[in-house]
């Protein structure tokens, strides 16, 4: 499961059984914490899952900044919650990508708020699947 964490919502992508393609799958609209991981959790249980990805928004240079000590804050909380791994990417450059690719799509600037998060998540997850694939 891939995981795009904002201070509003959590982007949520899937892969395949095979491991070979992430598909976006829906965002949560963040309320609480514990409702936050609830809905997380839910979702890896009912699709089975096996680890975790999340997003880690790092500054260009590759320093932290806020949202990454926000980001790691909550994966801690998650940590504490499952047994399953849980490990962070680097998404730098991800919410842009996708941002750019649906301008490029002409995709409307509200339809365009409404994907994006769950879109970041699958491009998060597929860049750490390529990854695995290329490592191993």
């Amino acid at each position: 499961m891939g995981l795009d964490i904002g201070k509003k919502t959590i982007g949520v992508a899937l892969s395949d059984p095979a491991g070979i393609t992430a598909q976006p799958v829906t965002t949560i609209k963040r309320t609480t914490l514990s409702k936050d991981m609830e809905e997380v959790l839910g979702l890896a249980a009912e699709h089975e899952v096996t680890s975790i990805v999340a997003g880690l928004p790092l500054n260009m240079d590759g320093s932290r900044s806020p949202q990454t000590e926000f980001v790691l804050k909550f994966l801690e909380k998650l940590k504490e919650r499952t047994d399953m791994p849980v490990k962070t990417w680097d998404e730098r450059l991800s919410t842009v990508a996708v941002e750019r690719l649906l301008i490029e799509g002409e995709m409307r600037r509200e339809k365009r708020k409404e994907v994006v998060d769950k879109l970041a998540a699958a491009y998060i997850l597929q860049g750490y699947l390529d990854s695995i694939r290329r490592a191993g």
